[in-house]
């Protein structure tokens, strides 16, 4: 079954119609600390959600353990919920990760609904069905697929985000963009981030969306052409993990980082533009800067990479272009070759 995602206008109304259409005997409500006080409050006298019991958990990627799962999944019980019950997660990436998670597992699954608040988790998160932890210091290492009853977007939420969190998600936008036509990278390259245009934006999201729901719907278990939205994420999901020890970063910023070294070597191996590869470098070094990373961090970031889910045996794997649009899957890389693009990473 496709999962439904609606781009919502009125949302009181749309989030009452998809409650509805799922079978619940009680309401549960998750959300973070932040989503609570700049989310819940706007919705909370919905005549929908009468009697809805809250469940909040800590701030940022962080808290994305089994140790918070386990603070759900004691809140449902606790709470009365059932095998019939329902469970909305509202906030960003790391909510309706964990939320998903939680809700396809409590009593061998139950309904939920997505409402993402953050770009990030509206591009990309909350759509395609991938829910998990992080555990032993990786990303998202223990999970299943599990899609949403309903993923609601609605860019209203977009004014509670600040600078950092727009950028973020702006990141998997500009991923979508790389693997998906000339057109649309070129509007994502062009569009002034430290002046966002909302109204702009929420068309550019829409377009976003469709990018991840074509490739998803085509291969929902990552066997093959979905493996094109891990640009970007065989270096990045490296050099988060490494961040959490020294600096914690958001995932969007991540992924805008492995874009650098990943474009290099699809420069020097699938035969990616240069011009269009420096385009995309000076973009994300104007809006996220860098990381100060040495080269005596190589090997910590190499052994993360031999850990990425994506990998066959003892080889890294990454996903590279041959130019934008034309998605390289499955291209092994040497340990060379990563020091060779976190070189270019650093200096450029």
């Amino acid at each position: 079954m496709k999962q439904q995602v609606i781009i919502s206008k009125q949302f009181k109304s749309d989030l009452a119609k998809a409650i509805a259409e799922c079978e619940h005997d009680r309401i549960f409500i998750l959300v973070d600390e932040t989503t609570k006080e700049l989310c819940w409050d706007l919705i909370k006298d919905y005549y929908c959600l009468k009697g809805a019991q809250v469940i909040t958990i800590g701030t940022t990627d962080s808290n994305k353990t089994l140790e918070t799962l386990t603070h759900v999944w004691e809140s449902l019980q606790q709470g009365g919920a059932t095998r019939h019950s329902l469970l909305i997660n509202l906030g960003g990436g790391m909510v309706t990760d964990l939320g998903g998670f939680a809700a396809s597992t409590f009593k061998r699954g139950i309904n939920f609904i997505n409402v993402p608040t953050t770009l990030l988790a509206m591009v990309d998160a909350s759509v395609g069905g991938k829910t998990g932890i992080n555990f032993g210091g990786l990303k998202n290492e223990i999970g299943v697929f599990c899609d949403a009853n309903c993923v609601i977007l609605n860019t209203n939420w977009l004014k509670t985000l600040d600078e950092e969190n727009l950028r973020s998600g702006y990141a998997e936008m500009l991923k979508h963009g790389l693997i998906a036509n000339e057109d649309m990278w070129a509007e994502l390259i062009k569009f002034n981030l430290a002046n966002p245009d909302l109204q702009k934006l929420s068309t550019m999201l829409g377009k976003s969306v469709k990018v991840k729901e074509r490739i998803v719907e085509k291969d929902p278990h990552e066997k093959g052409l979905r493996k094109a939205l891990n640009l970007g994420h065989t270096f990045g999901h490296a050099l988060e993990s490494w961040a959490l020890k020294h600096q914690p970063i958001l995932h969007g910023y991540a992924v805008a980082f492995g874009l650098i070294p990943e474009l290099y070597l699809a420069v020097i191996k699938t035969g990616f533009p240069t011009d269009r590869m420096h385009q995309t470098v000076r973009f994300i070094r104007e809006y996220y800067g860098t990381l100060p990373i040495t080269c005596n961090d190589y090997p910590e970031l190499i052994e993360l990479m031999y850990h990425d889910k994506k990998n066959r045996g003892n080889e890294i794997n990454v996903t590279l272009l041959g130019g934008i649009g034309d998605i390289r899957i499955d291209q092994s890389i040497t340990e060379n070759d990563v020091k060779e693009a976190l070189d270019f990473f650093r200096e450029g």
